[in-house]
């Protein structure tokens, strides 16, 4: 929707009507809410039986209803969708918090990356740092190796002469095949054929678990054509090996974020992502132990520099001129209510209040339909 769109001829009349699924299959609103909002609905049932340990009974119940009330705001063809209200629980293990949590960061990345790189004239690195797969009994310790790694890292002088300021993800990836699959094989040929390891082998990294931080560093621009600025990958390596302590460390992934709007999303979406994958998060309430001991309370997201300050901006609406306009008008509610196996829907047509009031908050497009 933009300011200055006509609603002129907008018809507004306070009726309801219940929309079937097969009505609503075949719409963007329809998609998001059987296709993505019902599969995390029932791994966050699976989820709640697995926190019953951890959280009171008050929590729990909170958490297994979690987005059993969604409404949805939705223009006159059904084609655009815009979440308004849920009763969201917020726990960083939902499955269905975290992934709209990460639709709302990717947008906020995009958008400081954008004032950081017109307003402040940077331009930006993707830093992925990693280390030797560790046990689950290990993780806390590795997870507290790292952030001390990371801060030695950031202090060192060469690295805090280039970095005008930072975002920064962990995440935790989990090997739960016993045996190297096809499908395991392609995704790390390399790690198995220096070992001569081939499909149907025993898999070395059965129940480990891989922390590692995905950066986006905000540079100068003349950081790529000054040999004193410029940090090659090898030196990456090395300072990484020395601030980990840890010699076998063999490769860090460090590149430069393209201008191109591809580039960049992809940096914001690798950073912006789970800190655990559903697949490995709730592959077994052993594996989501592990996970929830390794990851509660800690800071998963972190901003530096520039990006802390832009952050604030972005948040006191300090940045809205650079975010994307919405151009939907919006004349349609959608109630979707959780009747135990899947959501029933009910649809009807705003009032004019409500028309006025919805269109005009809905000004900006905050959140990225990019994350799965």
């Amino acid at each position: 929707m933009g300011q200055n769109q006509d609603t002129s001829n907008a018809i507004y009349v306070d009726k309801s009507s219940k929309i079937s699924k097969k009505q609503l299959k075949n719409t963007a609103l329809g998609k998001e809410v059987l296709e993505k909002y019902t599969p995390k609905k029932d791994l966050n049932r699976k989820a709640a039986s697995f926190m019953e340990k951890h959280l009171s009974v008050k929590s729990v119940v909170r958490f297994e209803t979690c987005s059993d009330y969604m409404t949805f705001l939705t223009n006159e063809g059904f084609t655009n969708k815009r979440l308004h209200r849920a009763n969201s629980c917020g726990n960083r293990f939902c499955p269905i918090c975290t992934w709209k949590r990460a639709k709302k960061d990717a947008i906020k990345m995009s958008v400081m990356m954008e004032a950081v790189k017109e307003i402040e004239r940077k331009e930006f690195l993707f830093l992925t740092l990693t280390a030797p797969n560790c046990g689950g009994e290990e993780l806390p310790y590795q997870i507290d190796d790292f952030n001390k790694a990371i801060k030695k890292l950031f202090d060192r002088r060469k690295v805090k002469g280039i970095a005008k300021g930072y975002i920064r993800k962990l995440e935790v990836t989990t090997d739960q095949e016993q045996l190297i699959t096809d499908k395991l094989y392609k995704r790390k040929k390399d790690y198995f054929d220096r070992r001569g390891l081939k499909i149907g082998d025993p898999n070395p990294q059965y129940n480990t678990y891989n922390p590692h931080v995905h950066i986006i560093i905000a540079v100068n621009k003349s950081y790529f054509n000054m040999p004193s600025e410029y940090i090659s990958q090898a030196e990456w390596l090395s300072m990484w090996q020395e601030c980990m302590n840890d010699p076998s460390i063999t490769q860090v992934d460090v590149r430069k974020v393209r201008d191109s709007e591809k580039s960049q999303s992809n940096a914001v979406l690798e950073v912006a992502k789970y800190s655990a994958k559903g697949s490995d998060l709730y592959h077994s309430e052993a594996v989501f132990d592990t996970f929830y001991i390794g990851l509660r309370k800690r800071q998963l997201l972190v901003y530096s520099g520039l990006f802390k300050d832009y952050a604030k901006k972005y948040e006191n609406g300090a940045l809205d001129n650079f975010k994307k306009q919405d151009e939907t008008v919006y004349t349609h509610l959608l109630k979707s209510l959780w009747a135990g196996s899947s959501y029933e829907n009910k649809l009807r047509e705003l009032t004019k209040e409500e028309f006025e009031e919805f269109n005009k908050r809905a000004l900006h497009i905050d959140e990225s339909d990019e994350v799965e």
